[in-house]
């Protein structure tokens, strides 16, 4: 029986961890994993680019390269609790294979760690109403708090992926 709780102990101790950076979007918090980020910034000034999309807010220079930003908010339609306007935001910097994106959000993100076992599929309906837009990776539970966890590579399109390329 001893041997039996030195073995549970061990399972626990080895459990495989996920290391997110926690932002909100209107009231809700959301997560991506630490290795899609490649840095948090002051968002610098942004200029508008013609012909984008309303939630590409333009592009920035972020240490020399020129990226687009884009607002998260306005690109799953999430409304911000009213009365609140931030008077400043931050910018995760993401690098995919083909082009380097930044996402504002109005909060210092913070960094959590999870247990993989803490995060839940997200409901199929809701992965059915999104079929082309497959980028929830779960629901992460931390104690009282709900965390969507987004797989931020698959927020765009393929086609919108092209644009920004272009």
């Amino acid at each position: 029986m001893e041997s039996q709780n030195i073995r549970d102990k061990k399972e626990k101790v080895a459990e495989e961890r996920v290391h997110l950076i926690v932002f909100k979007l209107g009231a809700e918090e959301y997560g991506v994993r630490i290795d899609q980020v490649k840095e948090v910034t002051i968002t610098p000034e942004i200029t508008r680019m013609p012909k984008t999309p309303s939630f590409i807010k333009g592009v920035s220079n972020i240490r020399g390269d020129i990226i687009a930003i884009m607002n998260l908010e306005e690109r799953f339609r999430i409304e911000r609790p009213s009365g609140e306007t931030p008077s400043h935001s931050y910018t995760l910097v993401m690098e995919a294979k083909d082009y380097t994106m930044g996402f504002i959000v109005y909060e210092v993100p913070q960094s959590l760690t999870l247990p993989v076992s803490s995060i839940d599929k997200a409901p199929s309906f809701i992965q059915d109403i999104n079929i082309n837009e497959n980028f929830i990776e779960g629901i992460g539970k931390y104690e009282d708090r709900l965390i969507i966890v987004l797989d931020i590579f698959k927020i765009l399109t393929s086609d919108e992926v092209l644009q920004l390329k272009s």
